[in-house]
């Protein structure tokens, strides 16, 4: 049994909003109090605050503040628990200090068990979610892959549209070839596979660039607020913002549901996918201050992560998963595909306005995408010059340190085991 996770659309009636609005703002009191109770305690007691402590609190607090008698007890402490991932991600240096939320903003709030927050009345096509803290039942419209035992819900206030991200415990199969293949991601063109098919560049946010910029700059004219000098905004700005966002938002599920599609090609046919590891953050950077190309590589970085190579990577492993496949990240600066002869394994530098791969030893020729992607597949199957003999590895994902609310139920089991025993 698996986890995976399927969005639902919420039709909330006008009461049922007036609710789950009210319910948004008192989640995102508790977070910004967690967060001032940490700070607080710190800087003025010099005493850390831990997670096991704001979860104590809960109860006492409840008691002081009658409105939250009535939310689920375990969404409170998701939140809290929301806190605390936020605080361990600064603790590593993954981000920065935890802020407060505005309440305009808050995104939502969890349901960590669906024995006791919430009922999903649904076969996995449609149907309808009953959160009982709030006493509502919502009408609700989606279609899963594969449907399975809910185990946890978060509802999601996104662009003035509800939705309800629910995770599910089930065995999802997946049908696939018994191929192989190499896969180069580019800008002119977004895959390139080692058997020399081609997928080009959809580039949605190029053809709505210019609606976007047109809305933008409507938005501009508009008054826009700033709650420092307590100027509110017009409705003309938040209709103007409106307009901007579900361009944006059109051009997100544009680039995700092409990426599901090409991903699902890919896998329905290859057991083995191999392609290059990316540093796309790093690849991404702005451009040094004082270069003289700036425009150039502010337009490569928008091109890059307009056709989502990260997105389509994550969603080729991931549906690899499901059909047992094996999916390889080929170190990019050990093996060099561009500069690699698929051949004889000869390197040699090219710029990028070289589109044709020439090996000046034995005479090879082929598209340089094409090359390039035969050079990872051959190195996944261990059969290139530079690792023969040498076992390829799978990409692993990275240990984290922040612990769910599963291990932290399994932490307190052992420690009530612990000391039942000390008891005895």
């Amino acid at each position: 049994m698996i986890t995976r996770r399927i969005t639902f659309k919420l039709y909330p009636s006008k009461s049922q909003e007036v609710k789950l609005f009210e319910a948004r703002r008192l989640h995102a009191y508790l977070y910004n109090a967690c967060i001032e109770h940490r700070k607080t305690s710190y800087h003025k007691f010099g005493k850390s605050v831990s997670y096991f402590d704001q979860q104590a609190a809960i109860v006492p607090f409840k008691a002081d503040w009658p409105e939250y008698k009535s939310l689920n007890h375990g969404s409170l402490q998701a939140t809290v628990k929301r806190v605390d991932f936020s605080f361990q991600r600064f603790f590593q240096g993954l981000s920065g200090y935890p802020k407060f939320q505005s309440i305009r903003k808050y995104s939502g709030w969890t349901y960590p068990d669906a024995r006791q927050g919430f009922v999903v009345r649904s076969i996995g096509d449609n149907g309808y979610l009953e959160l009982r803290d709030l006493g509502i039942k919502i009408q609700m419209r989606g279609q899963a892959r594969t449907w399975g035992q809910p185990s946890t819900c978060t509802i999601v206030y996104r662009h003035h549209k509800w939705y309800a991200s629910i995770t599910v415990k089930c065995e999802p199969t997946r049908e696939t070839g018994t191929g192989a293949v190499g896969i180069d991601f580019g800008t002119l063109t977004a895959v390139a596979m080692s058997d020399g098919t081609k997928i080009e560049n959809p580039r949605f946010l190029g053809k709505t660039s210019a609606k976007i910029k047109q809305a933008s700059q409507q938005k501009r004219r508009k008054v826009a607020p700033n709650f420092q000098k307590k100027i509110k905004a017009s409705k003309g700005w938040k209709k103007a913002a409106r307009k901007v966002a579900k361009l944006q938002r059109k051009v997100a599920l544009q680039r995700s549901d092409w990426a599901h599609k090409v991903a699902a090609q890919i896998v329905s046919s290859n057991s083995l996918v191999a392609t290059e590891k990316l540093n796309i953050k790093g690849m991404t950077r702005k451009a040094n201050k004082g270069s003289k190309r700036k425009r150039q590589k502010t337009g490569l970085n928008r091109s890059i992560l307009d056709t989502g190579w990260g997105l389509l990577g994550s969603l080729i492993e991931y549906k690899l998963s499901e059909c047992n496949g094996v999916f390889v990240e080929v170190p990019t600066q050990k093996v060099k595909p561009s500069q690699t002869c698929p051949n004889c394994g000869h390197q040699e530098p090219k710029t990028l306005d070289q589109r044709t791969h020439e090996c000046k030893r034995c005479s090879y020729t082929d598209d340089r995408d094409v090359a390039a992607a035969k050079v990872m597949l051959s190195w996944a199957l261990g059969t290139n010059v530079l690792n023969r003999g040498e076992g390829s590895s799978t990409s692993a994902p990275a240990s984290s340190r922040c612990g769910g609310l599963k291990q932290l139920a399994s932490m307190k089991r052992q420690k009530r085991t612990s000391q039942r025993s000390g008891c005895a």
